[in-house]
């Protein structure tokens, strides 16, 4: 029997809004909210409930009591499994059912907060607020961003021609450096020279599409040469998009706002599943997994949750962050923005209309 899905209904809805947004800000439009939100070669349809991922390494599954979203797209995530679960990690295929049955006897906190100790992303499908959206003050779904400024504005500065550097890498970040890139900005993609963009092995066409127009940077990011290239790229940049969890940039002695107060005008974006701030700050998260922390699934009359789209909030946060810092360059830069998956995903959730 085919359905509309109305988890699906509610992102296009707010990817559409961002879109708009995008042309009150004079940005060229690269497509619908539908088309974007469906573009990559793993979406299927939005008429299936699915405890799968429409890239096969993300399950909604039960806990002693409620539901989680356990994530494993990294072969390292497999050989955690003894130590997060007790389960023997697979040799050629994730253990799916010995992860269910293990998952069945624990409650939902339990697993995720022990999951995410090891680096693992897993989510828990959410009931109420929290202390993470407490602390970051995100509460309000209409605003799901936070903006600081933190460095010294400009006038007459615009994002044709302007200098970005991208760091970021898979969906969200790229989409929102594409939509620069259309703006007439000068792009150039950073990736470490040796944990290069991992979707580079993934659809290359989409890669490609994210990607045309821009330059790109090979550093090696283990050696303090390469660290100090980067310092020195990020000081002349009129925007920085990232996608780092804080303790990356802590390891490197890179500070935001720092960058942004030396460069007059600079916007500093960064993109990362839980956000910059506040106790999950370091938690790990995708697209798909972050969805389900914000609660952007689709329900059946029981209450058995599904998927919604293809890593849905990737997408969702890269058009609502090209808005976010296309106006920031309008207004004079001289700010940091901090974009969470899941709290875009809470915001497309519960229908809100983004108070700009």
């Amino acid at each position: 029997m085919s359905w509309a899905s109305s988890g699906w209904d509610l992102a296009v809805d707010f990817a559409d809004q961002a879109i708009d947004r995008h042309a009150a800000l004079g940005l060229p439009s690269i497509g619908t909210g539908a088309e974007l939100l469906s573009q990559r070669s793993t979406f299927t349809d939005v008429s299936s409930r699915r405890q799968v991922s429409m890239g096969g390494f993300c399950r909604l599954l039960r806990t002693a009591d409620g539901w989680c979203a356990v994530h494993l797209p990294r072969r390292d995530d497999l050989n955690l499994l003894p130590a997060w679960l007790g389960v023997d990690a697979g040799v050629d295929e994730i253990p799916w059912a010995a992860i269910a049955e293990a998952l069945s006897l624990r409650s939902a906190s339990e697993v995720v907060q022990t999951g995410q100790e090891l680096g693992l992303a897993v989510s828990i499908l959410p009931v109420d607020e929290d202390d993470q959206l407490r602390d970051r003050g995100t509460t309000n779904p209409a605003r799901p961003w936070i903006q600081r400024r933190v460095g010294t504005r400009l006038r007459d500065i615009s994002l044709d021609g302007a200098r970005v550097v991208d760091l970021s890498s898979l969906w969200a970040g790229p989409l929102c450096s594409r939509i620069l890139t259309e703006a007439g900005a000068k792009v150039v993609k950073v990736e470490s020279s040796t944990r290069p963009d991992a979707s580079r092995d993934g659809d290359r066409a989409f890669f490609d599409w994210l990607h045309a127009g821009q330059e790109f940077a090979s550093l090696p990011l283990e050696n303090q040469s390469g660290v100090a290239d980067l310092v020195a790229l990020l000081e002349q940049a009129d925007v920085v998009i990232e996608g780092s969890r804080p303790r990356a940039f802590d390891r490197l002695g890179i500070v935001p706002a720092e960058i942004v107060a030396k460069r007059p005008g600079a916007v500093w974006l960064s993109i990362t599943a839980y956000g910059r701030c506040g106790p999950w700050r370091d938690w790990a998260g995708f697209g798909d997994d972050a969805a389900v922390a914000g609660g952007l699934v689709d329900l059946d009359a029981a209450g058995v949750p599904s998927f919604v789209g293809d890593a849905v909030a990737d997408p969702l946060t890269g058009l609502l962050a090209a808005a976010v810092v296309a106006d920031a360059v309008g207004r004079g830069g001289g700010v940091t923005i901090d974009v969470a998956l899941r709290e875009v995903a809470r915001s497309a959730a519960a229908a809100a209309r983004v108070v700009w």
